[in-house]
């Protein structure tokens, strides 16, 4: 199979790898807390310890332990999230503690670091080869369908009733595409990213005279599967002085997910539908629909709080960027004393509903080595995370915020059983439950339309996009321009 042609820089990076890889950013867990790795040997009591190799190096790789057992598990991860969830499963299962050692290599994916060393370790294989080890959204393709899919280990050769548990689960079907090779699971994940229009109720009332979900899903269109009524609803909020979003990437992710895939045939498709942003981005900025913010910037979360340019009606996006996002900027930890959200504190005037176009943004997934010699405890470990539904699994404990205690962050979960019986009400929402408009977004998310490349393809199409339609661009108006640059960086730096 042809490869990337940057993937051919793993071969220099593995000699970097003995001096260990980039330091990880801190996680955050279930339960909304910053974690650490001396918090999380901490969380596992004796069982665990931690230690950093390679400080002062160029790059720098994470590693802790779990458990005192004979047998080894080794778990690579790029954060710190699942390697916790060891430390937890030991202190509800000490026996697992005693048998196994887990061993925990934690790279970070900054500067394109875990990939490359996740790669070598596969391919090397031996006593330090990963058991388990983790891929993201943007990647994970390349480990469960793509060039280094043939290292994963089905759930059933693990030992997994995987089909009979999946449906017991109601996991979100784009997970389980995502993750299965020839039809045949190979990785499933712990969280749900099926996204929600995330909107401002005080902002509705004042426009519509109404906030209740279902009747702002009518006027958005909601389910729709097109953006018609969303339209007239930004014309609506624009006479009001609003913005319906803060940038073109809020409504991105619905776009990407419900056209074709940018690879057809072998080569770029230049036929999907995905272009359309060229258009939508061009009519929020002339139309005066969006404050022309870019997701991950300074002016995207003053827009949270409400002190943007215009005040800004909805953001989409799975319940993480409820949890560890918007909430941290918003001016607030409590909605104001007052109700007047037009301070600088938009805490408690969020509600959630389903949005006019399905998609899914984000994910953790699991994966196990085809060559591990410890099927029983990696089967054990995986089962737990990904599928099981009792109230001690991690999916119920992540769901509830309990899995540090009562009192933690609740949280969006791949299992809809788990969710149907748990509380996902929120004070960010004005005390709704969020549940059901998520597990509506994963519903209507595919994973169909992905490829190991999109990661790459993404950037250069949202780069050539935003050069066309910000005044401030290099192709403003000139969208045939600005799509041969897209088409000529994308052929130019990969070959599929």
């Amino acid at each position: 199979m042809k490869k990337v042609i940057a993937s051919l820089l793993s071969v220099a990076m593995v000699a970097a790898m003995a001096a260990g890889c980039a330091q990880p950013d801190a996680g955050t867990g279930a339960g909304g807390d910053e974690a650490t790795p001396d918090a999380s040997a901490a969380d596992a009591g004796d069982d665990a310890d931690a230690d950093v190799e390679g400080e002062g190096d160029e790059t720098t790789a994470e590693t802790m332990s779990f458990g005192t057992g004979s047998e080894v598990i080794n778990l690579w991860s790029f954060t710190n999230e699942v390697p916790n969830m060891i430390g937890k499963y030991i202190e509800l299962h000490p026996e697992f503690g005693e048998t196994y050692t887990v061993k925990v290599t934690i790279i970070a994916t900054t500067d394109g670091a875990y990939q490359p060393a996740l790669d070598a370790a596969l391919v090397n294989g031996g006593e330090d080869a990963p058991d388990i080890y983790t891929a993201e959204a943007a990647f994970i393709l390349k480990y469960t369908q793509g060039d280094m899919a043939s290292y994963a280990a089905t759930y059933k050769d693990l030992g997994i009733d995987v089909d009979a548990e999946i449906e017991a689960a109601d996991i979100a079907q784009y997970t389980i595409d995502i993750g299965s090779r020839d039809g045949e699971v190979v990785a499933l994940g712990y969280q749900a990213t099926g996204g929600a229009m995330i909107y401002r109720s005080s902002i509705a009332l004042d426009t519509w005279g109404t906030d209740d979900p279902a009747e702002i899903e009518e006027i958005v269109g909601a389910g729709s599967g097109n953006w018609d009524k969303f339209w007239d609803a930004a014309e609506d909020l624009s006479a009001k002085g609003y913005a319906i979003v803060s940038g073109d990437g809020d409504v991105w992710h619905s776009v990407e997910n419900a056209n074709d895939a940018w690879i057809k045939d072998g080569a770029l498709n230049m036929d999907t539908g995905r272009f359309d942003l060229f258009d939508i981005s061009y009519d929020l900025t002339a139309n005066g629909w969006s404050n022309n913010t870019s997701d991950w910037t300074e002016g995207w979360y003053a827009d949270m709080q409400g002190i943007g340019e215009k005040p800004v009606f909805a953001f989409f996006g799975p319940a993480w960027l409820i949890n560890y996002v918007m909430a941290g900027n918003v001016g607030g930890d409590a909605a104001p004393a007052d109700g007047d959200f037009t301070q600088g504190n938009t805490f408690g005037d969020w509600r959630v509903c389903t949005p006019p176009v399905g998609f899914f943004w984000g994910g953790t997934w699991l994966l196990a080595n085809k060559d591990t010699e410890q099927k029983e405890g990696v089967a054990e470990f995986i089962e737990w995370v990904t599928l099981d539904c009792s109230e001690t699994g991690l999916q119920y404990l992540w769901a509830n915020g309990t899995f540090n205690g009562e009192g933690g962050t609740k949280d969006c979960v791949a299992s809809g059983t788990v969710m149907a019986i748990s509380d996902g009400t929120l004070d960010f929402l004005g005390g709704q439950d969020m549940f059901p408009a998520f597990i509506a977004g994963n519903a209507n998310a595919t994973g169909a339309n992905m490829t190991q490349y999109d990661e790459t393809i993404n950037s250069f199409f949202r780069d050539a996009v935003r050069q066309y339609a910000l005044p401030e661009g290099e192709f403003y108006g000139d969208k045939d321009a600005a799509i041969a640059q897209f088409a000529e960086n994308v052929n130019d730096n990969l070959v599929f």
